[in-house]
């Protein structure tokens, strides 16, 4: 196939371009470098069948035609980096959805929305299940997040309505591995960067909240899976194995064997209280489940961010 990833030089994105190439596609990847970066393309810049489009995807673009898939992930993903890019991550959402839909059409092909968990907002159901509506502060600050993201389903969903277009959407969950930023915001390379520099380890409530974490090779199998199918979803990809912020701290500092200790700092407004996918729908419609079990893949992680501290030294 030939695919247009957008939001390609992000961490998802960049995964996705090695193993679409990895299979055989051709792939353009698209990133205005807003929170993406020129060193995670790096690998995939060297394959002959890749090819990069510098631009914002709110703007139109020109990324050229004779697309079998396009495959939507740009987007803000941290809290800090939304919250730092309030608007333009709301515009993603909107805009940017409304140009990858028209170019679907366009291309007469497959178009894949890489949506959220975030849409559950702070969930009274547990786990959750795509049937779950969510319960979402529409105008909390996480907001922009959340509803850039529920308005792109709206929106997908639409244009498969009134127009038969071939879309699909996954709500992907916390998701980790080599490639994620040391400082990127979310907690797993928090606490690695935290506890490979010795530092305290920065927990934001109590500690009780909890999440599902899923290696990133699994979320791109998911990925790939979904993409090369014809479900609409939505379709849940994540770890269903739940633990506790304060017990994913204990772990990094056993597996690190660092001594920091932990500074707990008030929890942000809106944070979710609980993160647990129900992936029965993925392991019926894709044969999916994730394989890589927390401890090893926060070992590959953790030597991943150990082997660029040595590089950046």
């Amino acid at each position: 196939m030939k695919v247009l990833v957008t939001g390609g030089a992000g961490f998802l994105g960049a995964h996705l371009c090695e193993a679409l190439l990895a299979r055989g596609d051709e792939v353009v990847a698209l990133d205005n470098f807003a929170t993406g970066s020129r060193a995670a393309i790096e690998r995939a810049a060297r394959h002959p069948a890749f090819s990069f489009v510098e631009g914002d995807v709110c703007a139109a673009p020109a990324v050229g035609g004779g697309f079998d898939a396009i495959a939507h992930l740009a987007c803000p993903a941290s809290p800090g980096e939304y919250l730092r890019l309030p608007l333009e991550t709301l515009a993603i959402g909107s805009h940017g959805s409304e140009f990858v839909l028209r170019l679907a059409h366009a291309n007469d092909c497959r178009v894949l929305l890489a949506s959220t968990s975030e849409i559950y907002g702070d969930p009274l159901q547990r786990p959750q299940g795509e049937e779950y509506w969510g319960n979402v502060n529409p105008i909390g600050p996480r907001s922009v997040y959340d509803e850039s993201k529920r308005y792109a389903e709206a929106l997908f969903m639409a244009h498969r309505r009134a127009h038969g277009l071939d879309t699909g959407i996954v709500r992907i969950f916390n998701t980790y591995g080599p490639g994620l930023r040391p400082h990127d915001g979310r907690v797993v390379s928090n606490f690695i960067a935290q506890a490979l520099s010795g530092e305290p380890l920065t927990i934001y409530g109590d500690g009780r909240q909890t999440r599902s974490f899923c290696y990133v090779s699994d979320l791109i199998d998911g990925l790939v899976r979904m993409l090369t199918s014809d479900q609409p979803g939505p379709v849940n990809l994540g770890n269903p194995t739940e633990i506790t912020i304060l017990e994913l701290a204990e772990t990094v500092l056993a597996l690190t064997g660092a001594q920091s200790p932990l500074d707990y700092r008030p929890a942000p407004q809106d944070d979710p209280a609980t993160r647990r996918p129900d992936i029965a729908k993925a392991a019926a419609l894709l044969d999916w489940a994730p394989t890589v079990p927390l401890a090893d893949g926060l070992a590959r992680t953790i030597e991943w961010q150990r082997s660029l501290a040595t590089i950046l030294v």
